[in-house]
């Protein structure tokens, strides 16, 4: 004989927790058509799972052309960048039910790059940008010994621009970019600020240098868009201010 106890327990289980959300994608397939359009896809889901599980069940699910980039899924690899409900989201950190899923749920690549496929665009320019400030150490000598040693104080001097996982978050939500796709952009500026600010670095003056250039850290106009999108919260507009003055200074 059921008890109450066992019939309230019965009745929780069987309210489901999925709802109807509608995704609303624009799509692209130059094989098919020049022009983008958008189609919206209706599917079953959990408001606690995230927009790039929407994501996958539609792929899996409903329509196997559907094209995006994602590889961890947890908010390190940054390949699943895309705009979502207008702003630059990683997918696979952005809850269903933190973007009012009673309205469809637009889905778009992110702005100022070539659109391939649907969600893909082409990085090239921007992984371009990245290897022009040389983002890595630079040392003369001989070859340590041991590994080269540094303090806690210096360390932390650049420790937020380290953060920086290339998702392109950032540089495709600025509106120089967008106009120009030779600006070298935010992220090329936060991985140059990484080694400019190292003390164990000898090639800060390189760097300064290739960003004093006129597609450089001037052309940025400090809106705060960059660092709004950063899913990683570095404070980008610091960064890039940081390195315009250290472009003043450096003579004197």
């Amino acid at each position: 004989m059921a008890t109450p106890t066992m019939e309230k327990t019965a009745a929780k289980t069987d309210v489901s927790p999925y709802i109807t959300v509608t995704f609303r994608v624009r799509r692209f397939n130059p094989e098919l058509s020049d022009e983008a359009q958008w189609q919206d896809f209706q599917i079953e889901i959990d408001p606690k799972e995230r927009v790039l599980d929407g994501l996958h069940k539609i792929k899996w699910d409903v329509d196997g052309s559907l094209t995006f980039r994602r590889s961890c899924a947890h908010g390190i690899c940054g390949s699943d960048a895309m705009r979502i409900n207008g702003k630059n989201r990683l997918a696979c950190k952005t809850l269903i039910k933190d973007i009012n899923p009673e309205k469809p749920i637009t889905v778009e690549p992110i702005k100022g790059m070539t659109v391939l496929k649907d969600l893909v665009v082409d990085m090239e320019p921007f992984f371009q940008a990245y290897r022009d400030v040389m983002p890595f150490l630079i040392t003369s000598g001989n070859e340590p010994t041991r590994e080269r040693l540094q303090s806690a104080e210096d360390r932390e001097r650049f420790d937020d621009t380290t953060k920086c996982i290339l998702c392109a978050a950032c540089t495709s939500s600025c509106p120089v970019f967008w106009n120009d796709g030779q600006y070298f952009g935010p992220a090329a500026i936060v991985n140059a600020h990484r080694f400019i600010f190292d003390s164990r670095d000898e090639a800060a003056e390189q760097r300064l240098e290739i960003l004093n250039d006129k597609d450089g850290v001037w052309r940025c106009r400090t809106t705060f868009n960059c660092t709004d999108a950063c899913p990683r919260g570095i404070e980008v507009t610091k960064a890039i201010a940081e390195v315009k003055r250290a472009l003043i200074t450096r003579r004197y």
